[in-house]
């Protein structure tokens, strides 16, 4: 997903639009919506499967002008653009805060700064009827909504399903086809590593996808089950068992529902290795005692776990323990700690690691 995003950008900076196509649940609009936060840019999320082709040329109103008498007539028609589609006139939008007010329960709106621009996501896009596409041309092509210019600071960019995979798709026509730059999004598990640590992914799914990198996305458009695992469907897993420190066998059939049967009873039973492993209170009160493993199951669970818990005022407690590891892992923790809190790398033991190892953090 890191390629795809530079990729992206050389195609957003001459204003011009990319076309994401993907298999479901990979991550497009996750994707937008982190080019949207590191460029200042307020997203806006238009499902255009759900619109109609006078949502994006605009609604029709009569123009009126004054006769000499001084009553209003009407000479031509008009077209009102959607308020979701930023034009040539509007300010640049400010950003809000949201916050809980504890004595009345209410939530508290706080206006910021303003935000640099706007990213417009269509999405759905060959989900949309050829009706909708077709007056989506000039919103791509020419940056006008009906009459109106859109803002020049706002990008666009289109996102769709593969056809292959029997998602609902329509055929996008030429016309359309030839004012995209297309780009093909695959999954990546590294890419994917990195933003599970920027994100809170819940430790134990980060390290499962590192120990089985194939049921990060195991997608058959055949399949006869109600879900499959993907980038998607695992933030849904650690979002439900991030409370738990345990999960209960009573509990199968609900992770079934988030990644289907077989890969929910795979994940659950990795989860269980958690119980062979020391606890990260043994590791800091003897860290070059404690036991090692050779299993690469215990040890990418080993790793997460220790990475989750590391914070500054245990980091130096920890290293000794940390250096007995291969230097893979050695990797794995500390790129997942300093993912979770910059700050650890502040502390002298974690400094002279760094020093030496800088390069196999990038």
């Amino acid at each position: 997903m890191n390629t795809a995003e530079e990729l992206v950008m050389d195609t957003l900076r001459p204003k011009l639009v990319p076309g994401l196509i993907s298999s479901p649940g990979i991550g497009k609009s996750a994707l937008a919506a982190s080019i949207a936060k590191k460029h200042n840019l307020k997203l806006v999320d238009i499902r255009l499967s759900q619109m109609d082709p006078a949502d994006l040329n605009g609604f029709p109103f009569l123009l009126k002008s004054l006769n000499q008498d001084g009553t209003e007539a009407p000479t031509r028609a008009g077209y009102v653009p959607m308020n979701i589609f930023p034009i040539e006139e509007d300010p640049l939008p400010y950003k809000y805060e949201y916050s809980l007010d504890i004595k009345t329960g209410l939530t508290a709106k706080k206006q910021g700064g303003r935000y640099a621009g706007w990213l417009v996501l269509l999405d759905e896009f060959n989900s949309a009827p050829l009706a909708v596409q077709a007056a989506a041309y000039k919103v791509v092509l020419d940056r006008m909504v009906g009459m109106h210019k859109m803002h020049p600071r706002c990008a666009v960019i289109t996102a769709g399903n593969l056809s292959t995979d029997k998602a609902i798709v329509n055929r996008v026509g030429t016309a359309m086809q030839s004012r995209l730059i297309w780009l093909e999004i695959a999954v990546c598990e590294k890419a994917w590593g990195v933003w599970a640590d920027d994100h809170d992914i819940d430790h134990r799914v980060k390290s499962y996808i590192k120990f089985k990198p194939d049921e990060l996305h195991k997608f058959n458009p055949n399949h006869d089950e109600h879900t499959f695992p993907c980038p998607r469907t695992w933030e849904f897993m650690s979002k439900i068992i991030k409370p738990w420190d345990d999960i209960v066998v009573g509990k199968l059939p609900l992770l079934a529902g988030i990644v289907g049967e077989s890969s929910a009873r795979s994940f659950f039973a990795y989860t269980k290795i958690y119980r062979k492993i020391p606890t990260i209170k043994e590791i800091i009160q003897n860290p070059n005692a404690v036991q090692l493993t050779d299993d690469p199951g215990l040890q990418y669970a080993l790793s997460g776990m220790v990475a989750h818990h590391m914070t500054v005022l245990n980091a130096d407690s920890l290293m000794p323990f940390i250096r007995r590891l291969s230097i893979d892992f050695q990797v794995i923790v500390l790129r997942g700690a300093i993912a979770k809190d910059v700050n650890v790398m502040s502390t002298p033991e974690v400094k002279k690691w760094v020093k030496v190892y800088s390069k196999e953090l990038m």
